[in-house]
């Protein structure tokens, strides 16, 4: 289920989306970017998620900015739960690794919905 941008949604962010943003240097006009224009939306790791993604970087240093959140019906509105800078491309229907650490905090965080 994809959200279509309609400029009427609200966005919630977690705590651990806010560090992330400031660990990668993100803005909020950077992800809320990557939600409304990815160049590509994947199921996210998380059950119920999505994931989008956009290209950064350069030729010599390809990086991926992505963004990790799900749809809220009540209030009507998108909770992004996390965010994160990938190096290097990922292959388009294939999953980056992620630490084990990193999908417990996020488990816990989906469970606290």
């Amino acid at each position: 289920m994809y959200l279509e941008a309609t400029g009427e949604e609200k966005f919630f962010w977690t705590t651990h989306s806010k560090h992330k943003m400031r660990q990668y240097q993100f803005s909020e006009r950077r992800v809320l970017g990557i939600i409304r224009k990815p160049a590509r939306k994947e199921v996210g790791i998380a059950p119920g998620t999505i994931a989008s993604m956009q290209v950064t970087g350069t030729k010599k240093h390809p990086t991926e900015a992505w963004a990790m959140y799900f749809v809220l019906k009540k209030p009507r509105g998108i909770k992004i739960i996390s965010t994160w800078r990938y190096p290097g491309r990922t292959p388009e229907g294939s999953r980056p690794i992620i630490p084990e650490d990193a999908l417990e905090e996020l488990s816990r965080i989906i469970k606290g919905k």
